[in-house]
Protein backbone atom coordinates (compact mmCIF):
# COMPACT_ATOMS: atom_id res chain seq x y z
CA UNK A 1 0.00 0.00 0.00
CA UNK A 2 2.54 2.03 1.08
CA UNK A 3 4.54 1.62 -2.42
CA UNK A 4 1.50 2.34 -4.51
CA UNK A 5 0.72 5.50 -2.36
CA UNK A 6 4.49 6.33 -3.65
CA UNK A 7 3.66 5.89 -7.03
CA UNK A 8 0.77 7.63 -7.35
CA UNK A 9 2.91 10.42 -5.51
CA UNK A 10 5.77 10.20 -7.78
CA UNK A 11 3.22 9.69 -10.70
CA UNK A 12 1.39 13.05 -9.66
CA UNK A 13 4.35 14.80 -9.34
CA UNK A 14 5.95 14.26 -13.26
CA UNK A 15 2.08 14.45 -14.10
CA UNK A 16 2.31 18.49 -12.41
CA UNK A 17 6.17 18.32 -13.60
CA UNK A 18 5.12 18.31 -16.84
CA UNK A 19 3.55 21.87 -17.65
CA UNK A 20 6.79 23.45 -16.78
CA UNK A 21 8.65 20.76 -19.11
CA UNK A 22 5.96 21.93 -21.71
CA UNK A 23 7.03 25.50 -21.06
CA UNK A 24 10.80 25.10 -21.33
CA UNK A 25 9.57 23.73 -24.91
CA UNK A 26 8.00 26.53 -25.56
CA UNK A 27 10.26 29.02 -24.23
CA UNK A 28 10.19 32.40 -26.02
CA UNK A 29 13.45 34.59 -26.61
CA UNK A 30 13.77 38.66 -27.68
CA UNK A 31 17.09 39.66 -29.51
CA UNK A 32 18.70 42.53 -29.79
CA UNK A 33 19.92 43.27 -33.26
CA UNK A 34 22.42 46.33 -34.03
CA UNK A 35 23.65 48.11 -36.71
CA UNK A 36 24.84 51.26 -38.00
CA UNK A 37 22.41 51.55 -41.20
CA UNK A 38 19.75 54.07 -41.44
CA UNK A 39 16.38 52.86 -41.00
CA UNK A 40 15.34 54.28 -44.22
CA UNK A 41 18.05 52.14 -46.04
CA UNK A 42 17.73 49.06 -48.34
CA UNK A 43 19.70 47.10 -46.18
CA UNK A 44 17.54 47.88 -43.01
CA UNK A 45 14.39 47.73 -44.70
CA UNK A 46 14.86 44.51 -47.14
CA UNK A 47 17.63 43.05 -45.62
CA UNK A 48 17.98 43.13 -41.74
CA UNK A 49 13.82 43.69 -40.98
CA UNK A 50 13.12 41.13 -43.95
CA UNK A 51 15.56 38.53 -42.47
CA UNK A 52 14.02 39.25 -39.14
CA UNK A 53 10.99 38.90 -40.11
CA UNK A 54 11.26 35.70 -41.65
CA UNK A 55 13.06 34.25 -38.87
CA UNK A 56 9.87 35.30 -35.92
CA UNK A 57 7.56 33.70 -38.66
CA UNK A 58 10.04 30.37 -39.08
CA UNK A 59 9.64 29.90 -35.39
CA UNK A 60 6.15 30.71 -34.93
CA UNK A 61 6.01 33.59 -33.14
CA UNK A 62 8.65 32.55 -30.16
CA UNK A 63 11.92 33.99 -31.63
CA UNK A 64 11.09 38.25 -31.25
CA UNK A 65 13.26 40.96 -32.41
CA UNK A 66 14.06 44.34 -31.08
CA UNK A 67 15.86 46.18 -34.45
CA UNK A 68 17.93 49.42 -33.85
CA UNK A 69 19.41 50.66 -36.62
CA UNK A 70 21.89 53.73 -37.20
CA UNK A 71 23.89 53.06 -34.00
CA UNK A 72 20.33 53.60 -31.76
CA UNK A 73 22.42 51.25 -28.52
CA UNK A 74 24.93 53.57 -28.86
CA UNK A 75 28.96 52.87 -29.82
CA UNK A 76 30.50 52.96 -32.83
CA UNK A 77 30.37 51.39 -36.16
CA UNK A 78 33.95 50.01 -35.52
CA UNK A 79 32.64 48.39 -32.33
CA UNK A 80 30.01 46.26 -33.54
CA UNK A 81 31.43 43.01 -33.86
CA UNK A 82 32.59 43.36 -30.66
CA UNK A 83 29.42 44.26 -29.22
CA UNK A 84 28.02 40.53 -30.46
CA UNK A 85 31.08 39.19 -29.45
CA UNK A 86 30.75 40.40 -25.51
CA UNK A 87 26.83 40.04 -25.78
CA UNK A 88 25.75 44.14 -25.64
CA UNK A 89 24.06 42.90 -28.76
CA UNK A 90 22.62 39.43 -29.06
CA UNK A 91 23.49 40.11 -32.86
CA UNK A 92 25.52 42.70 -35.00
CA UNK A 93 25.84 43.26 -38.90
CA UNK A 94 29.21 44.61 -39.83
CA UNK A 95 31.70 45.52 -41.92
CA UNK A 96 34.55 43.56 -40.31
CA UNK A 97 36.99 46.21 -42.32
CA UNK A 98 35.82 48.50 -39.84
CA UNK A 99 38.96 47.28 -37.84
CA UNK A 100 41.44 47.19 -40.36
CA UNK A 101 43.80 44.07 -40.27
CA UNK A 102 41.69 42.43 -37.85
CA UNK A 103 40.37 39.86 -40.22
CA UNK A 104 43.00 39.94 -42.88
CA UNK A 105 42.25 36.76 -44.68
CA UNK A 106 38.52 37.86 -45.81
CA UNK A 107 40.16 41.06 -47.19
CA UNK A 108 40.83 38.79 -50.47
CA UNK A 109 37.53 39.43 -51.42
CA UNK A 110 37.48 43.22 -51.39
CA UNK A 111 40.90 43.37 -53.57
CA UNK A 112 40.43 45.20 -56.64
CA UNK A 113 38.52 43.15 -59.75
CA UNK A 114 37.67 40.35 -57.79
CA UNK A 115 33.93 40.47 -57.27
CA UNK A 116 31.68 39.41 -60.17
CA UNK A 117 28.39 39.60 -58.57
CA UNK A 118 27.41 39.83 -54.84
CA UNK A 119 24.92 37.34 -55.18
CA UNK A 120 27.30 34.97 -56.52
CA UNK A 121 30.58 36.53 -54.25
CA UNK A 122 28.63 36.14 -51.50
CA UNK A 123 28.32 32.08 -51.77
CA UNK A 124 32.28 32.16 -52.52
CA UNK A 125 32.69 34.56 -49.30
CA UNK A 126 30.80 32.05 -47.70
CA UNK A 127 32.49 28.73 -48.88
CA UNK A 128 35.93 30.51 -48.26
CA UNK A 129 35.71 31.06 -44.76
CA UNK A 130 34.14 27.51 -44.09
CA UNK A 131 37.00 25.84 -45.65
CA UNK A 132 40.29 28.31 -45.75
CA UNK A 133 39.46 30.29 -43.00
CA UNK A 134 37.16 28.74 -40.33
CA UNK A 135 38.59 30.51 -37.31
CA UNK A 136 38.70 33.96 -38.77
CA UNK A 137 35.23 34.94 -36.82
CA UNK A 138 35.41 32.63 -34.20
CA UNK A 139 34.68 34.83 -31.56
CA UNK A 140 30.83 34.60 -32.69
CA UNK A 141 28.24 32.36 -34.15
CA UNK A 142 28.37 33.42 -37.88
CA UNK A 143 24.52 33.76 -39.46
CA UNK A 144 26.08 35.41 -42.81
CA UNK A 145 28.87 36.60 -45.02
CA UNK A 146 28.25 38.76 -48.10
CA UNK A 147 29.37 41.24 -49.97
CA UNK A 148 27.52 43.98 -51.72
CA UNK A 149 27.41 45.22 -55.68
CA UNK A 150 30.07 46.62 -57.42
CA UNK A 151 31.70 49.64 -56.09
CA UNK A 152 31.24 53.49 -57.75
CA UNK A 153 33.34 56.46 -57.86
CA UNK A 154 31.02 59.16 -56.64
CA UNK A 155 32.80 62.78 -56.94
CA UNK A 156 31.72 66.04 -56.03
CA UNK A 157 32.98 68.80 -58.54
CA UNK A 158 35.03 66.94 -60.90
CA UNK A 159 34.49 63.94 -63.70
CA UNK A 160 36.41 60.57 -63.24
CA UNK A 161 36.84 59.41 -67.00
CA UNK A 162 40.31 58.00 -66.29
CA UNK A 163 42.64 56.68 -63.95
CA UNK A 164 44.28 60.52 -64.58
CA UNK A 165 41.22 62.38 -63.60
CA UNK A 166 41.58 60.65 -59.19
CA UNK A 167 44.78 62.49 -58.99
CA UNK A 168 44.86 64.31 -55.67
CA UNK A 169 41.05 63.98 -55.31
CA UNK A 170 40.08 63.74 -51.36
CA UNK A 171 37.91 60.20 -51.52
CA UNK A 172 37.00 58.78 -48.94
CA UNK A 173 37.30 54.77 -48.82
CA UNK A 174 35.61 51.84 -46.23
CA UNK A 175 38.37 49.47 -45.65
CA UNK A 176 42.01 48.36 -45.80
CA UNK A 177 41.97 47.53 -49.04
CA UNK A 178 40.05 49.50 -50.89
CA UNK A 179 42.09 52.71 -49.23
CA UNK A 180 45.08 51.06 -50.69
CA UNK A 181 43.19 50.89 -54.15
CA UNK A 182 42.45 54.61 -53.88
CA UNK A 183 45.84 55.47 -53.00
CA UNK A 184 46.99 53.82 -56.28
CA UNK A 185 44.21 55.16 -58.57
CA UNK A 186 46.55 58.36 -57.24
CA UNK A 187 43.52 59.83 -55.14
CA UNK A 188 44.14 60.62 -51.49
CA UNK A 189 42.37 57.85 -49.79
CA UNK A 190 40.37 59.49 -46.14
CA UNK A 191 39.47 56.28 -43.93
CA UNK A 192 35.75 56.91 -42.75
CA UNK A 193 32.74 55.12 -41.31
CA UNK A 194 29.36 55.28 -43.78
CA UNK A 195 27.51 57.74 -41.49
CA UNK A 196 29.71 60.33 -41.65
CA UNK A 197 29.67 60.78 -45.30
CA UNK A 198 27.44 63.09 -45.88
CA UNK A 199 28.68 65.53 -43.77
CA UNK A 200 32.22 65.01 -44.57
CA UNK A 201 31.37 65.90 -48.43
CA UNK A 202 29.22 68.70 -47.00
CA UNK A 203 32.15 70.62 -45.38
CA UNK A 204 34.73 69.44 -47.85
CA UNK A 205 36.86 66.74 -45.92
CA UNK A 206 36.38 64.52 -48.83
CA UNK A 207 35.91 65.39 -52.33
CA UNK A 208 34.37 62.20 -53.38
CA UNK A 209 33.32 58.74 -51.89
CA UNK A 210 33.62 54.74 -53.39
CA UNK A 211 30.22 53.06 -52.37
CA UNK A 212 28.20 51.32 -54.37
CA UNK A 213 24.79 52.56 -55.81
CA UNK A 214 22.23 50.89 -53.55
CA UNK A 215 24.16 52.93 -50.54
CA UNK A 216 23.54 56.18 -52.37
CA UNK A 217 20.53 57.74 -51.07
CA UNK A 218 20.56 56.81 -47.48
CA UNK A 219 23.30 59.04 -47.09
CA UNK A 220 22.70 62.06 -49.88
CA UNK A 221 25.75 61.24 -51.75
CA UNK A 222 22.88 61.51 -55.15
CA UNK A 223 22.23 65.08 -53.91
CA UNK A 224 25.88 66.10 -52.43
CA UNK A 225 28.03 64.83 -55.31
CA UNK A 226 27.65 65.60 -59.36
CA UNK A 227 29.38 62.83 -61.18
CA UNK A 228 29.60 59.16 -60.70
CA UNK A 229 31.84 56.73 -62.53
CA UNK A 230 30.42 53.19 -62.87
CA UNK A 231 32.59 50.04 -64.39
CA UNK A 232 31.06 48.07 -67.51
CA UNK A 233 30.65 45.09 -66.35
CA UNK A 234 32.91 43.04 -68.94
CA UNK A 235 35.80 45.21 -67.47
CA UNK A 236 35.13 43.43 -63.85
CA UNK A 237 34.16 45.24 -60.38
CA UNK A 238 36.43 48.08 -58.99
CA UNK A 239 35.69 46.78 -55.35
CA UNK A 240 33.52 45.60 -53.22
CA UNK A 241 33.00 45.34 -49.03
CA UNK A 242 32.87 42.27 -46.93
CA UNK A 243 29.92 42.36 -44.28
CA UNK A 244 29.63 39.61 -41.39
CA UNK A 245 26.33 38.96 -39.77
CA UNK A 246 27.08 37.57 -35.94
CA UNK A 247 25.05 36.75 -33.22
CA UNK A 248 26.99 36.38 -29.60
CA UNK A 249 28.12 32.85 -28.85
CA UNK A 250 26.91 32.15 -25.76
CA UNK A 251 23.38 33.61 -26.41
CA UNK A 252 22.86 31.38 -29.43
CA UNK A 253 23.54 28.11 -27.24
CA UNK A 254 21.33 29.47 -24.74
CA UNK A 255 18.69 28.87 -26.91
CA UNK A 256 16.35 25.27 -27.42
CA UNK A 257 17.16 22.97 -29.35
CA UNK A 258 14.44 23.84 -31.83
CA UNK A 259 14.59 27.49 -31.83
CA UNK A 260 18.70 26.67 -32.57
CA UNK A 261 17.36 25.42 -35.91
CA UNK A 262 15.70 28.19 -36.76
CA UNK A 263 18.58 30.25 -36.68
CA UNK A 264 20.50 27.91 -38.41
CA UNK A 265 17.83 27.51 -40.90
CA UNK A 266 17.90 31.33 -41.68
CA UNK A 267 22.47 31.23 -41.14
CA UNK A 268 24.87 30.06 -43.81
CA UNK A 269 24.73 30.39 -47.74
CA UNK A 270 21.84 30.76 -49.09
CA UNK A 271 21.25 33.24 -46.56
CA UNK A 272 24.46 34.69 -47.90
CA UNK A 273 23.65 34.43 -51.20
CA UNK A 274 20.49 35.72 -50.34
CA UNK A 275 21.82 38.94 -48.30
CA UNK A 276 24.09 39.77 -51.29
CA UNK A 277 21.64 39.30 -54.28
CA UNK A 278 18.97 41.98 -52.55
CA UNK A 279 21.45 44.23 -51.68
CA UNK A 280 22.82 44.35 -55.05
CA UNK A 281 18.98 44.94 -56.51
CA UNK A 282 19.00 48.08 -54.39
CA UNK A 283 21.57 49.60 -56.94
CA UNK A 284 18.69 50.28 -59.55
CA UNK A 285 16.66 52.83 -57.84
CA UNK A 286 20.05 53.48 -55.89
CA UNK A 287 21.56 54.93 -59.70
CA UNK A 288 18.40 56.10 -60.39
CA UNK A 289 18.16 58.64 -57.58
CA UNK A 290 21.60 59.94 -59.26
CA UNK A 291 19.84 60.26 -62.88
CA UNK A 292 16.63 61.87 -61.75
CA UNK A 293 18.65 64.61 -60.26
CA UNK A 294 20.84 65.15 -63.64
CA UNK A 295 23.93 63.86 -62.29
CA UNK A 296 26.21 62.80 -64.78
CA UNK A 297 27.36 58.76 -64.78
CA UNK A 298 30.48 57.90 -66.52
CA UNK A 299 30.52 54.03 -67.63
CA UNK A 300 34.59 53.06 -67.75
CA UNK A 301 34.44 50.71 -70.53
CA UNK A 302 36.62 47.42 -70.11
CA UNK A 303 39.22 48.36 -72.02
CA UNK A 304 39.67 52.02 -69.72
CA UNK A 305 39.19 49.90 -67.11
CA UNK A 306 42.86 47.91 -68.19
CA UNK A 307 44.48 51.43 -66.37
CA UNK A 308 42.73 51.04 -63.17
CA UNK A 309 43.65 47.54 -63.24
CA UNK A 310 47.85 48.22 -63.98
CA UNK A 311 47.48 50.70 -61.44
CA UNK A 312 45.87 48.64 -58.54
CA UNK A 313 47.49 45.00 -59.21
CA UNK A 314 50.36 46.30 -56.63
CA UNK A 315 47.40 45.48 -53.85
CA UNK A 316 47.11 41.96 -54.91
CA UNK A 317 51.22 41.49 -54.41
CA UNK A 318 50.97 43.27 -51.20
CA UNK A 319 48.29 41.10 -49.23
CA UNK A 320 50.07 38.03 -50.33
CA UNK A 321 53.28 38.88 -48.89
CA UNK A 322 51.39 40.60 -45.43
CA UNK A 323 49.35 36.66 -45.42
CA UNK A 324 52.87 35.02 -46.12
CA UNK A 325 54.17 37.34 -43.05
CA UNK A 326 51.10 36.25 -40.78
CA UNK A 327 52.12 32.92 -41.22
CA UNK A 328 49.19 32.18 -44.07
CA UNK A 329 49.94 31.14 -47.65
CA UNK A 330 48.93 34.20 -49.47
CA UNK A 331 49.03 32.54 -52.91
CA UNK A 332 46.81 29.86 -51.89
CA UNK A 333 44.34 32.18 -49.88
CA UNK A 334 43.73 34.08 -53.24
CA UNK A 335 43.71 31.23 -55.89
CA UNK A 336 40.93 30.04 -53.77
CA UNK A 337 39.05 32.97 -53.49
CA UNK A 338 39.50 33.44 -57.33
CA UNK A 339 38.34 29.76 -57.42
CA UNK A 340 35.43 29.76 -55.19
CA UNK A 341 34.21 33.05 -57.34
CA UNK A 342 34.34 31.50 -60.58
CA UNK A 343 32.62 28.40 -59.47
CA UNK A 344 29.40 30.13 -58.08
CA UNK A 345 29.36 33.02 -60.68
CA UNK A 346 29.17 30.34 -62.93
CA UNK A 347 26.16 28.22 -61.14
CA UNK A 348 24.84 31.17 -60.46
CA UNK A 349 24.32 32.14 -64.39
CA UNK A 350 23.27 28.65 -64.87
Amino acid sequence: MIQRRTLLKSSAAVALGAPGLSGLAQQSVTLKFHTFMAPTSNVWLNMHKAWMDKVEKDSGGRIKFEGYPAMQLGGTPVQLYDQARDGVVDISWTLPGNTAGRFPRIEVFELPFMMTNAEATSKAYWEYVQTMAPDEFKDTQVIALQVHGPGVIHTADKAVRSVGDMRGVKVRAPTRQVTKLVGALGATPVGMPLPQIPDALSKGTIQGCVIPWEVVPSVKVHELTKFHAEFDPAGGSLYTTTFVMAMNKARYNSLPPDLKKVIDANSGMATSAWLGKVQQAGDVPGRKAAVDRGNTIFTVSAAEAQEFRRRSRAIEVEWVEDMNKRGHDGRKLLQAARDLIEKHTRSTKA
